[in-house]
This record gives structure tokens, C-alpha cells and sequence, in this order.
């Protein structure tokens, strides 16, 4: 009896070849014991089921490796979405770049970390990413100089929800605290929830690669001096997110972005220079003034209160909050300081408050 070759394929196959590889061993009446790799390659599926599942999981990778300023930058072509993750952690030796994509691999031997999403330090986050990613690399990082991870997906084969452009509103949660209570579960409320997790020791900054780019140069405080900056051979010695700083123009900004994995044009980048591109606020900040700004708009009329005392309209607080933050900038830059979400602006009787909330130091 002769056999084709599709049938002798599926011979080879069932026999051995895939299924082999699968299983460690038989235990009789349809049941096995699966080999490690193909147990592990089963959970990665169920811990990465969306796009948003990846991205909490860069924002903890980046948050237990001591970052205190992480930036998301993400866009989509067609079916492809490229989500880039830069921060100023612990980084990633060189000669761990690829291993740490690999199962069970973590830095986090004795500092599992728990958290809302669950157990985290089991050496399975970046590995489950890479499983259900067109690709996932680290594409630029050493350590104490922070990292940039980029993960591109299929939304054909990693889903994503249709809206990810709308806010989440912000309002009290069943355990009595601040939480995102409406709003679709996108990658805006996905940064939303995890700063409002992590509020006091990281930052989180979401935009497109330009808009992430502008906010970085601007935020990012060198850590060394101009007479130092005369000596550097390249740029690439510098922290990650410092480059974008040095780079002395356009021309030189567009390099070192694209080379941190923000592809742009060398126009987009004289728009940056040029200041045309403003600087992203906080998640954080943007949530808390956007809920307040929609708490105020929606207010109902209470025809029997008495009035007499100020009251300010919404879009007027908005303005003289935005006037507030620039001039803050003033003390900012004399003592170092940073906000913590915007100015909070209250009229009391016939008083104006103005409360800043700064940041904890780095």
C-alpha cells in the first residue's frame, strides 16, 4: 500500500514531531503530562488576552525595576499597533536583552511583587507578551540608565478595544477610594488606573511617539553638566530618556528618538524644537482635572441656594488653573520641585484657594 505525502505528513506528525514535543509523558485513558515549555506557552495566552493586558504589564515591569517616570507611547497602522515603553529604572544588562523574554526569567528573586492584577515577579510578563506579539524587544537599555521596550500587535490576533481615544471619569470606588468608575477598558484608562495604583511613586505619561517625545525632552533633568556634555563621544552613554534632551537639534532629536524606538519625521522633530508640540501632563493630572472640570459642568441647579457668595464657572477654573501651573514653573525650577496633578483652584465664600500638590522627591 502506497501513502501520499499529505498522508505520510500527517503520519510523521501524529507520531511524533509537534506532539512529542508537547508532552512528557503518556499516562494512559487520554491523559498526559505536558512538557514545561508547552504548559508555560498555554498560560501566556491566558495572562496576555489584549492589548491592554500587555501594557499593565510593561507599566509593572517598569514600576518594580524602580522607575519613578514612565512614558507609553503608542499609534496604529492598519492592523498593527506599536506600543513603545521608555523609563528611568533600573535598567537591563546588555547580555539579558533577549533572555529576559524567556519563561521564568526575573530580576525579583526575593521581591514578588502583589498588586491589584495579582502576583507579579514570577518571571512570566514579558514572556507571555512576546507569545501573543508580532514582536517584543528591548530596544535600548543598560544598567541605571532606564529602558525602552517596544511591542508591536495584531489586533487580528490580539484584541484591543474599538475606542482608545475616550477618558475614564474618575469617582469613588466600592472600597471607598479614588477609582476609575466609567469609561471604556482602553489603553488611556489601562495608564489611568495604574497611576492612580501607583500615586506617589511613578509617573505616568500616555501619547503618541511625538507627543512622548516633546514631553520627555522637556521633563527629563540631566544627570550631567553642560562641561561634561563637551566630552561625551555619543549620546547612547547617556540615560535613556536623556538623550532626548542632548540631542543639540532637529536633526539629532529625530535620530535618537527613532533609535529609542519613536519613529518620526525630521519635520515632526523642528516642531518639538520649535516648541509647537506641548508637553503631555501626567495621567493622573489629566484624570483628576478632567473629572473635575465634568463633576462642575454637570452640577444640577439648586434654585433655593443662596448665591451671594463667588462661584466660578468650569471653564474659568480651567484657565486660571493652566495660568497657575505655568507660573508655579518659577518655583519649579529654583527649588526642583514637581506637581502632583494640576493646580487645584476652589472658591470658598468670597475667598479663591489655590492648593499645589507636589511631588515626592526622586
Amino acid at each position: 500500500m502506497s501513502l501520499s505525502s499529505s498522508d505520510l505528513a500527517g503520519f510523521v506528525s501524529s507520531m511524533g514531531g509537534d506532539k512529542a514535543l508537547r508532552v512528557e509523558e503518556r499516562l494512559g485513558e487520554g491523559f498526559v503530562r505536558l512538557r514545561v515549555s508547552e504548559a508555560e506557552r498555554r498560560q501566556a495566552a491566558q495572562d496576555v488576552r489584549s492589548v491592554e493586558d500587555a501594557l499593565i504589564e510593561l507599566l509593572r515591569n517598569a514600576r518594580d525595576a524602580g522607575a519613578r517616570h514612565i512614558y507609553v507611547a503608542t499609534s496604529r497602522e492598519g492592523d498593527l499597533r506599536t506600543t513603545v515603553v521608555l523609563d528611568d529604572g533600573s535598567g537591563i544588562p546588555r547580555d539579558m536583552h533577549e533572555r529576559v523574554f524567556e519563561a521564568r526569567v526575573t530580576s525579583k528573586l526575593d521581591s514578588v511583587h502583589m498588586d491589584r492584577w495579582g502576583i507579579h515577579g514570577r518571571g512570566m510578563a514579558l514572556f507571555s507578551i512576546r507569545e501573543n506579539a508580532v514582536c517584543a524587544e528591548v530596544i535600548s537599555s543598560d544598567p541605571g540608565k532606564g529602558s525602552s521596550i517596544r511591542v508591536v500587535t495584531d489586533a487580528t490576533r490580539l484584541p484591543e478595544r474599538a475606542d482608545q481615544s475616550s477618558w475614564p471619569e474618575l469617582g469613588i470606588g466600592e472600597e471607598g477610594r479614588e477609582a476609575c468608575v466609567r469609561g471604556p477598558h482602553n489603553m488611556v484608562r489601562t495608564c489611568c488606573e495604574f497611576a492612580l495604583e501607583s500615586r506617589g511613586e511613578c509617573e505616568v505619561y500616555f501619547g503618541s511617539p511625538a507627543e512622548v517625545v516633546a514631553t520627555a525632552r522637556a521633563r527629563a533633568r540631566s544627570s550631567v553638566d553642560g562641561s561634561e556634555m563637551l566630552f561625551l563621544d555619543t549620546l547612547e552613554s547617556l540615560p535613556v530618556l536623556e538623550r532626548l534632551w542632548a540631542a543639540a537639534d532637529a536633526r539629532e532629536l529625530c535620530e535618537q528618538a527613532g533609535s529609542l524606538g519613536l519613529q518620526m519625521s525630521e519635520r515632526t522633530s523642528h516642531r518639538i524644537v520649535s516648541g509647537q508640540i506641548a508637553p503631555l501632563r501626567s495621567v493622573l493630572s489629566r484624570l483628576t482635572e478632567r473629572s473635575s472640570s465634568e463633576r462642575g459642568a454637570q452640577r444640577d441647579v439648586d434654585l433655593m441656594r443662596d448665591r451671594r457668595g463667588l462661584r466660578l464657572a468650569p471653564s474659568d477654573v480651567e484657565e486660571f488653573s493652566e495660568l497657575m501651573r505655568r507660573d508655579f514653573s518659577l518655583l519649579a525650577e529654583r527649588y526642583y520641585l514637581e506637581l502632583q496633578g494640576g493646580p487645584l483652584v476652589r472658591a470658598n465664600g468670597q475667598r479663591v484657594v489655590v492648593t499645589f500638590n507636589i511631588a515626592s522627591p526622586d
